[in-house]
């Protein structure tokens, strides 16, 4: 199994720990994430950071689909992957129709659809075989609508990239995962769960079948996972319920929630609903004592260190390929002791 780390958002000011990313590349990390919501993005981070390292691979997670046409993220893709020598993976992801339509004033759509198309055009683009030409139901090039010119014409890319270049795809949801499975390189799932490895196998499969991939075919399975090192169990769960209450409560609309979903598949369902109650009522204090312990022991490592090393034995036989580690300097270290 190898391990990446995960940068999460920027909060009011961006900055980016240059010793704690050279840290990772000394330890031995195989690659390093960034991330965006509706503040800083995930692509000038990941150039910054190439910037600054040798040997570390560089990945977006994710790269927002409805922010940047397909061609855009392939134009990105090619780029960073040439100026970082190969270092560069694509992680890219829908998000929500919250930022979707509230932010990127894009619709929602069918996520699925979108993201298939998507892929495809950023693969052509890859591929360079001949000038492109795609007509799906959320991409037309060269556009032909109502209100073209006419004057669109085939490109082909002037920069050649790497035509394998690896796509990674962020999903949750069985469509979602399976579809991972059959058009990317890899999946990062976030509130991944080693206790539920036989639903998500089950998922891989259908994509895998699809595709016509052999059993064990080569695919990253990369969740994002909090690590939170100390002697107080419950102080470090706390973090990681404070982002549970966030997600499962708050990222998203009542009705229209996919972590709020996922923790109702892990069977969770009450306590899905209480949290949700009491975050969408400004009552963030009591929906994230209302997350419970057992929730943030499936898809969190908390504790000492020994703890965790009993924890990730688990882990280690779940399928999983890559680690993503979200966590400070000490679990970053501790997670390279115990794995590396």
């Amino acid at each position: 199994m190898r391990l990446a780390v995960h940068l999460s958002y920027s909060g009011a000011k961006l900055a980016i720990d240059l010793a704690k990313v050279k840290e990772v590349e000394r330890l031995g990390y195989d690659s390093i994430w960034t991330a965006e919501a509706y503040g800083s993005d995930a692509v000038v981070p990941a150039a910054w950071i190439a910037a600054h390292t040798e040997r570390l691979h560089v990945g977006t997670a994710i790269m927002q689909i409805p922010g940047r046409t397909p061609a855009m993220s392939a134009m990105t893709a090619m780029t960073l992957d040439a100026l970082s020598g190969g270092r560069f993976r694509m992680g890219l992801g829908v998000s929500g129709p919250q930022v979707v339509e509230g932010w990127h004033g894009q619709p929602f759509g069918k996520p699925l659809k979108k993201t298939r198309e998507y892929v495809e055009v950023v693969r052509a683009i890859l591929r360079r075989e001949k000038p492109l030409e795609f007509r799906g139901e959320y991409y037309q090039i060269p556009y032909a609508g109502a209100d073209a010119t006419g004057l669109g014409k085939p490109l082909k890319s002037i920069l050649h990239g790497r035509a394998d270049l690896p796509i990674y795809l962020a999903a949750i949801g069985p469509k979602n995962v399976a579809l991972a499975a059959e058009i990317a390189e890899g999946w990062i799932p976030v509130f991944f769960s080693v206790k539920r490895t036989k639903m998500f196998r089950e998922w891989l499969g259908e994509g895998f079948r699809r595709a016509g991939k052999a059993p064990g075919a080569a695919f990253d399975v990369m969740p994002s996972v909090a690590v939170a090192v100390g002697d107080d169990v419950d102080a470090c769960r706390a973090s990681v319920k404070a982002r549970l209450a966030l997600y499962v409560g708050g990222m998203g609309a009542r009705g229209k929630n996919f972590y709020n979903e996922l923790a109702q598949r892990y069977g969770y369902e009450a306590a899905a609903k209480s949290i949700q109650d009491l975050y969408l009522g400004g009552r963030k204090a009591e929906a994230e004592a209302a997350v419970p312990d057992a929730l943030v022991d499936e898809v969190a490592l908390c504790g000492p260190r020994e703890r965790i090393r009993e924890h990730l034995a688990e882990w280690k036989t779940s399928g999983v390929t890559t680690l993503m580690v979200g966590g400070d300097a000490t679990a970053i270290r501790t997670m390279a002791e115990l794995v590396l």
